[in-house]
């Protein structure tokens, strides 16, 4: 088999099952698996896969930059965020992590409600300006312009200062085995430093994050409260987390 042929017949394997066992490709194939590790690599590097021990899993398309992850999945995105924000009970504290999911949640939050929420993020908190009874605290550090989020020792520092009742954290990546994944080392830690100050934290993905990943892990499935997604009740990844014990809030 021609690399070429190799090659689409890993994408094809990865769009059907999800996921890529380089040992089971290699004995299908009657071929080395240094040979699939090889066209994984090559896979990967042309941002097609997210490798990871023993193969690989589908890349998030939320690595995109800001500017053009807002045009992805607008409507379900709307739909998670009208979820959570139905967690946000007035008088409580929120932690509202960046990225275009948590701006759909700052949108949702009713004008009237009387809230402290807690953020990284300058777009979250001009977001919220017009809530005349919401209370708003930014934490500062440099900017990863990425996702328009501070981040870095300083911004982790401020947020160990905090408490809240509820975090609503944004991942790019959701898998049964990967677990919550995002694309950098830094704004990763720094979503750890956020949930660790929450009496609970749920997790906002809309259904082109599930069963994808990215490099960098953010929280095993047992730090988080639950997920809230569009994706179908039914679809084969949310019933594996269902089988993990997570909680998952339809938003479909």
């Amino acid at each position: 088999m021609l690399a070429a042929e190799r090659r689409a017949h890993l994408l094809g394997l990865l769009a059907r099952e999800g996921k890529i066992v380089a040992k089971d490709v290699a004995a299908g194939l009657g071929i080395s698996e240094d040979s699939v590790r090889r066209d994984l690599r090559d896979l990967a590097a042309e941002g097609l896969c997210q490798r990871v021990y023993g193969g690989a899993l589908p890349l998030s398309p939320a690595v995109a930059d800001y500017a053009a992850r807002q045009g992805v999945a607008p409507d379900g995105k709307q739909r998670v965020a009208s979820v959570a924000a139905g967690l946000v009970r007035p008088g409580s504290a929120l932690i509202l992590d960046g990225g275009t999911t948590a701006l759909a949640v700052a949108r949702a939050l009713p004008e009237d409600l009387a809230c402290t929420v807690i953020t990284h993020s300058p777009t979250i908190a001009a977001a919220l300006l017009d809530h005349p009874q919401a209370e708003l605290f930014l934490l500062g550090g440099r900017i990863f312009k990425h996702s328009a989020v501070a981040c870095g020792a300083a911004a982790v520092e401020a947020a160990q200062n905090v408490t809240a009742d509820l975090c609503l954290l944004g991942v790019t990546g959701v898998h049964p085995e990967a677990g919550l994944t995002t694309g950098d080392a830094e704004e990763a830690a720094m979503k750890r430093a956020l949930a660790a100050r929450a009496a609970e934290t749920y997790i906002l993905a809309s259904s082109e994050k599930i069963g994808t990943a990215s490099r960098f892990r953010v929280l095993p499935w047992e730090k988080v409260s639950g997920l809230i997604t569009d994706t179908d009740t039914h679809d084969a990844v949310v019933e594996q987390l269902r089988a993990l014990g997570v909680e998952v809030m339809a938003a479909g």
